[in-house]
């Protein structure tokens, strides 16, 4: 069942969406990457974070940057 809630909701449960930041953590092939002091958009309700494009795209080439590195644990922090 699709779920269709007005704009500045969430999604999935329909709670307010409010400017937050976030840490963000991934764990690909062996690597584990932190960065924390990212901006997101955050549930009130249930939680769920969502990045706008130039912070995603910032993840990314933090996470390749790291992988190619060879790192196994890097954590870093947003200015």
């Amino acid at each position: 069942m699709k779920r269709s809630h007005g704009p500045g909701l969430c999604a999935l449960c329909g709670g307010k969406r409010v400017p937050g930041i976030v840490s963000y953590s991934v764990d690909v092939r062996g690597s584990v990457v932190v960065v924390r002091n990212v901006p997101a958009t955050v549930c009130g309700q249930c939680g769920e974070r969502w990045f706008d494009d130039a912070t995603v795209e910032r993840l990314e080439r933090i996470v390749s940057e790291a992988r190619a590195r060879g790192v196994q644990v890097e954590v870093v922090s947003l200015p």
